[in-house]
């Protein structure tokens, strides 16, 4: 899996992935499309708009709106419930093959019906186009997909898993048009059909327009009568400029903290609001195991016991994050706070000093933080510099800091040639499996040489295979502990999630929560 974008979970329902999920709300969701045109600016960029190639915040917005998924998180919520599908359910007790049957009269925005074919083409194409840039990682327990008749679909699963549901829900489960795209490589035009509550009338370089899509069934109730998304490239005075100015109603991902700050002080004189929602993004420091001064476990804990999350949080971040202590963030099933437990909230000199001398180290380490400007949010070269200031300031260190642009990042850690670095993440699906499996399974997306035969052989597939997701409590904590112990990577923080809006649009609050899908058909104008 390559790591999302990160910008800005509650726990799944025990028995989820083997109870019959059977679906509620309307019919005709487009029905009732009768309020403004909502104008969205945010900093993000959405890189595609072929769900068999995005893999980004600002794609998967777009995908969550356009496409519809069998299965979908409602708002506030983390159990999937059906969306395109009427029903699913595992069939077999071993969580291998899921069963969908389809919702009667599905259509696509150009009038093409949406059958069974549609959803095997859909993720037939994706693992067979295998974009670097894609979901298909996110799919290697899919064997096939069988079509018994238009309206049931049918997935075969090599492996248990019982996080299935949600990687269906999530933008990873788009469904095409298989007259519409082809099955051997990407759509290059800029265009999308699907059957979501939205249609794209045009995107561009700056902006997106967006459409009520009349043939949609679902569940979605859309306010509004379309959106535009504007994009600000990475811009953030321009789009809290924008917000301030009233040229758009919403400010969505990419402010800087101390932006919101500013708005915030201003909200009643200037006609806006803030919007505070729940996130599970986070953000971890990442060892090279095979590196000659981070490969040391001395150094890793000497770290650890360096580092005042509470002072990033509150300097960097002016309290827009809270502290991390665990892999697994708070609100999600399986957390725990490992790392406070074995090295403490408050910096420890001594007990660093100690880790580094019980490693045979004696003198000033000297380190380099790697980080990139923007990729993980605008100010992570300034939590970076101050990172290195509070390892400095122990005497125990000689850390310096260097940013590169993301693209020479990406291929120097997979070169290897760097020993402490940066990452976020962004979950794909509300559950602990998305917080460990990508980071330290087999082939896990971090690069940095981290190997646990405990956790790849046992932990990791024996929680995947369990229906009773209360049931993984255990283990996940097991798998945490372990982490903590060995560090290959140490949490920093834990994301709020904001938006900007003016204060005569509605509906923010269902738009943000710890299922990262921003939903277009809540927002209205009043």
């Amino acid at each position: 899996m390559n790591l999302r974008n990160q910008w800005p979970v509650l726990p799944l329902a025990a028995g989820l992935a083997s109870g019959l999920l059977t679906g509620c709300g309307s019919e005709n969701g487009g029905s009732g499309a009768d309020g403004s045109t909502v104008v969205i600016g945010m900093s993000d960029d959405v890189l595609a708009t072929d769900p068999a190639s995005g893999y980004d915040p600002g794609s998967w917005l777009l995908f969550n709106n356009v496409f519809q998924s069998l299965l979908s998180f409602p708002n506030g919520g983390t159990e999937p419930q059906p969306e395109a599908a009427k029903e699913c359910a595992f069939s077999d007790t071993q969580t291998k093959v899921y069963k969908c049957t389809l919702r009667d009269g599905l259509k696509f925005s150009n009038g093409d019906s949406l059958t069974s074919k549609d959803v095997k083409f859909s993720f037939d194409r994706m693992l067979k186009i295998n974009d670097d840039a894609g979901p298909a990682i996110m799919f290697p327990m899919l064997g096939s997909v069988a079509t018994p008749d238009e309206k049931t679909v049918v997935f075969n699963l090599k492996v248990p898993d019982a996080t299935f549901p949600s990687k269906l829900a999530s933008g990873a489960g788009s469904i095409v048009d298989h007259e519409q795209y082809d099955e051997d490589g990407l759509r290059k035009d800029g265009e999308a059909v699907g059957s979501g509550p939205y249609k794209l009338d045009s995107f561009g370089k700056d902006d997106a327009v967006f459409s009520v899509n009349p043939n949609y069934k679902g569940t979605a109730e859309v306010q509004n009568s379309g959106i535009t998304l504007e994009f600000f490239h990475g811009d953030q005075t321009k789009l809290k400029q924008a917000i301030v100015d009233k040229d758009i109603d919403i400010a969505y991902r990419g402010l800087r903290a101390g932006d919101i700050a500013d708005i915030e002080k201003a909200s009643g004189s200037a006609g806006t609001n803030i919007v505070e929602g729940t996130s599970a993004e986070v953000q971890h420091l990442v060892f090279n195991m095979d590196d000659p001064v981070a490969g040391k476990v001395g150094v890793r804990k000497a770290i650890a016991y360096l580092l005042d999350r509470e002072a990033l949080v509150d300097q960097v971040y002016e309290d827009t994050a809270t502290p991390l202590y665990s892999i697994i963030p708070a609100g999600i099933a399986g957390h725990n706070t490992a790392f406070f437990d074995t090295y403490g909230a408050r910096p420890s000199k001594a007990a660093a000093e100690a880790a580094l001398r019980a490693d045979g180290i004696t003198e000033k380490v000297k380190l380099t933080l790697w980080s990139t400007p923007s990729r993980y949010g605008p100010a992570t070269d300034d939590e970076f510099e101050a990172i290195a200031k509070q390892l400095n300031a122990s005497g125990l260190f000689e850390a310096t800091v260097k940013s590169v642009p993301y693209a020479q990042y990406e291929k120097d850690i997979e070169a290897g040639k760097y020993g402490v670095y940066v990452k976020g993440w962004v979950p794909d699906y509300p559950d602990a499996d998305n917080f460990t499996a990508p980071f330290f399974g087999k082939g896990n997306v971090l690069g940095n040489n981290f190997t646990n035969t405990t956790i790849t052989d046992t932990l990791i597939p024996g929680t995947a295979a369990e229906s009773d997701r209360s049931a993984t409590d255990a283990d996940f904590g097991r798998l945490q502990d372990i982490v903590a112990k060995e560090i290959p990577v140490l949490p920093i923080w834990q994301a709020k999630q904001y938006a900007v809006v003016r204060d005569n649009v509605y509906g923010l609050e269902y738009c943000l929560d710890a299922s990262t899908v921003f939903r277009f058909w809540e927002i209205k104008k009043g």
